[in-house]
């Protein structure tokens, strides 16, 4: 925990350079199961880290199941911070090697969710009489379009919008989540709602809101439009991948890129549901022909 607590205050630094203050905090949070395991294993504050073994992620992992009813996903999560902690003693010199070298996680596969082309259509042409539900419909939509993050949108000034060298209106921000450049042409929809909401007393695009605030409207815009699952903004991220570029044919190496997927295999084992069922319509067509 020692070290644990060393790494924390490291990274603590790089807050708004090279990370998120929300990554931090998860690095708290797992910090905080992490010492309670070891009190309910060990029965002590702290162990050595030259005591560790192999089997020591397996009773771990154990544990964050059938103690804090974690599921795959999330305590794999937990998991890989920690073991960034335990490289970051190896590079320190605290450890002579990785205990835990060999371990493999248990990968979850998710289905992606996502607003296909008959529903996004629905919910583009469903007005609401309350103004703020209607924003909000607007603001979701703009992201199918866009494949903005919910801070991204909340952050979006208008100088991040311009006219490029194609003479056509691109979206120039940086990802909260990695800091790094998205530039993005803007479709016919999103550009129709940027001048919806043109209004130059204001210095970002959209009104503020909060992201609970947020999916809390999503459901009762849900509830109208027929969307039986669970409808949040992250949504608006998968549906942008997937009814607008991948539906479209646009080739999944420039999906990766507009996701800021560090690797194409990373879109590919995410969507690559999404890829077969385009290519099966597809093959229908052909059928027909």
């Amino acid at each position: 925990m020692e070290v644990y607590n060393l790494h924390s205050d490291r990274i603590k630094k790089l807050i708004g350079i090279d990370i998120q203050l929300v990554t931090y905090q998860k690095y708290i949070e797992s910090g905080r199961h992490l010492q309670s395991f070891i009190k309910h294993k060990f029965r002590a504050k702290d162990i050595q880290l030259k005591a560790l073994r192999s089997n020591f992620l397996n009773q771990y992992e154990y544990y964050l199941k059938t103690e804090k009813n974690f599921q795959q996903s999330t305590l794999n999560k937990a998991i890989q911070r920690f073991r960034k902690v335990i490289r970051y003693a190896v590079a320190e010199d605290y450890l002579a090697k990785d205990p835990f070298l060999l371990y493999k996680a248990k990968r979850v596969k998710k289905e992606v969710l996502f607003l296909p082309p008959g529903q996004l259509k629905k919910l583009e042409l469903t007005d609401f009489k309350i103004l703020r539900i209607q924003q909000i419909k607007d603001m979701f939509v703009f992201c199918c379009y866009t494949g903005l993050g919910f801070k991204e949108m909340v952050n979006l000034k208008k100088q991040n919008i311009n006219t490029e060298f194609d003479g056509e209106l691109w979206l120039n921000i940086n990802r909260a989540k990695t800091s790094k450049s998205y530039k993005v042409s803007l479709l016919p929809k999103a550009k129709e709602i940027i001048e919806q909401y043109n209004d130059e007393s204001r210095e970002y695009v959209f009104p503020s809101i909060s992201n609970a605030h947020f999916n809390a409207y999503l459901k009762e815009i849900a509830d109208v439009v027929g969307i039986e699952f669970n409808l949040t903004h992250h949504i608006a991220r998968k549906t942008f991948a997937s009814t607008v570029l991948l539906f479209n044919n646009v080739p999944i190496e420039i999906v990766s890129a507009l996701l800021g997927h560090s690797k194409i295999q990373t879109t590919q084992e995410s969507y690559g549901k999404v890829v077969e069922k385009r290519i099966s319509l597809e093959m229908k067509k052909l059928n027909r022909r």
